[in-house]
């Protein structure tokens, strides 16, 4: 009778197998581990460079905040009022000669659906210094003029466009309802408009 017997101190183990079969899985796991964390470290670094940016837009914007409170405080000084409401004036005309009819009826003419008009048209300086046009068209129906009031916005030269006086009509053919519609003009800047007056606004040195 034959007895086969282990007198090893450590169970035998075939580690050569064990590699054959689960060392493609552990260096699969490694390299998808050191990716990981390679992406994690680079997004650590570019966030970080973003906050770095954000603060020093901030720091930027504050600044640019108390040079404009100083020289609003120093424009409202009363021997300063004269060169305040000079550089409001000034500032107005060129706004006031940026507004071109052509260029605006161009857009409008674009711009405006079928079956509506305009009835009149009114530019003026809005509260926050800025070109405010005032229309009144006319058509058959209030879907004419919400689809003008779309367009108007989706333009680059009308901005917070909307209706603010709706009215029936009766006696003009066609002419059914007319709107009063209200919008800011963004007019087409040349380089020169802005070296017309390169003091505007700020304040004289003393």
């Amino acid at each position: 009778m034959r007895l086969d017997i282990n007198l090893a101190s450590q169970p035998f183990e075939d580690a050569r197998g064990f590699w054959m079969r689960w060392g493609g899985a552990v260096a699969l796991s490694a390299i998808v581990t050191l990716a990981l964390l390679a992406l994690a470290i680079s997004g650590f670094v570019y966030a970080r460079k973003d906050r770095e940016r954000i603060s020093e837009l901030k720091s930027q914007i504050a600044e640019r905040d108390q040079e404009r409170a100083k020289a609003e405080a120093f424009l409202n000084l009363p021997s300063n009022r004269d060169t305040r409401d000079k550089s409001q004036f000034l500032n107005a005309l060129i706004e006031r000669k940026s507004f071109s009819w052509t260029k605006v009826f161009e857009e409008l003419e674009r711009v405006m659906p079928p079956r509506l008009h305009v009835v009149s048209i009114h530019p003026e300086m809005s509260s926050g210094n800025q070109l405010e046009i005032k229309l009144v068209v006319a058509g058959e129906s209030r879907e004419r003029a919400l689809d003008l009031v779309r367009k108007m916005e989706g333009s680059e030269h009308f901005q917070q466009t909307q209706i603010t006086q709706e009215q029936q009509q009766t006696g003009v053919p066609g002419d059914n309802v007319s709107f009063d519609i209200s919008a800011l003009y963004v007019p087409e800047i040349s380089k020169g408009s802005a070296s017309e007056c390169p003091t505007c606004g700020k304040p004289d040195a003393k």
